[in-house]
């Protein structure tokens, strides 16, 4: 059984631009385990904030976006953490250059 989306409305996508989620709040909103973060951060597909042991760390409110996309890759395609996070890494880098070929 798949994880229906979540719609996020505009007012909150901007408080989680400025957010620092924790390990298990960042967990708990991508629909994975804890330890499916920890062996992403191991394996250097998603990075934690600066400063801060295993326990303190926080993440961005843009690492929600990449973890959701690398978790879906690997579920509907059944991809390798780093075949996922690389294709996630290619999807952000069309978002950045199509922005920039906008008015």
């Amino acid at each position: 059984m798949s994880p229906s989306p979540i719609t996020l409305s505009a007012e909150l996508v901007e408080l989680l631009d400025d957010a620092a989620l924790t390990l298990g709040e960042l967990a708990r909103c991508c629909r994975v385990t804890p330890e499916w973060v920890r062996a992403h951060v191991a394996a250097g597909v998603i990075e934690p904030l600066p400063g801060g042991v295993a326990a303190e760390w926080r993440f961005a409110g843009a690492t929600l976006t990449r973890v959701r996309r690398i978790a879906h890759l690997e579920t509907a395609f059944d991809a390798d953490p780093q075949l996922a996070a690389l294709t996630t890494d290619l999807m952000e880098e069309v978002a950045r250059l199509r922005c920039r070929l906008m008015p």
